[in-house]
């Protein structure tokens, strides 16, 4: 019977926060590899952003993103645990995604947050704000952050 072994303390249990884009999606196998080798459970965390032009749509097109976000959340539940992992998917609405993403972190008393990061600087990153770096200053635990050009599959 194969042992997994844990590379560092830290990630017993892990909470990926993903925006289904190509950056997240390498800090989600990030996270089932590591939650695969530790084993870890796994919180898989899709953040809506909520903004006035969104409080406009009518039910059924929340439905409809919503069920897409839904979709896309068990797709990332079953490759985890395809590869081993106990894993549960979770989705909120709001309009500032580091809260949202912090108090699961604090709710579920995980040990790392784990989010990709899309790599801007400068300007860019000023006027669009960084959510990674507002979860990082507001975290209640470790935060990974894995960077945007991450290859591993």
């Amino acid at each position: 019977m194969k042992t997994n072994v844990c590379p560092t303390p830290g990630f017993e249990k892990l909470l990926v926060a993903t925006d289904g884009s190509e950056f997240s999606m390498a800090a989600v196998q990030e996270a089932i590899t590591i939650a695969a080798a530790c084993s870890s459970t796994l919180f898989v965390l899709h953040v809506f952003e909520v903004s006035a032009e969104v409080e406009l749509w009518d039910a059924q097109a929340a439905e409809k993103i919503e069920g897409g976000i839904r979709k896309y959340l068990d797709g990332v539940k079953a490759k985890a645990v395809k590869a081993g992992v106990t894993c549960e998917a979770v989705m909120h609405w709001g309009d500032e995604p580091y809260k949202l993403i912090v108090a699961e972190a604090a709710k579920r008393k995980v040990s790392t947050i784990v989010m990709g990061s899309h790599g801007r600087t400068g300007l860019t990153r000023l006027m669009m704000g960084s959510t990674v770096s507002r979860v990082i200053g507001h975290a209640p635990c470790k935060v990974l952050v894995v960077p945007a050009r991450s290859k591993r599959k």
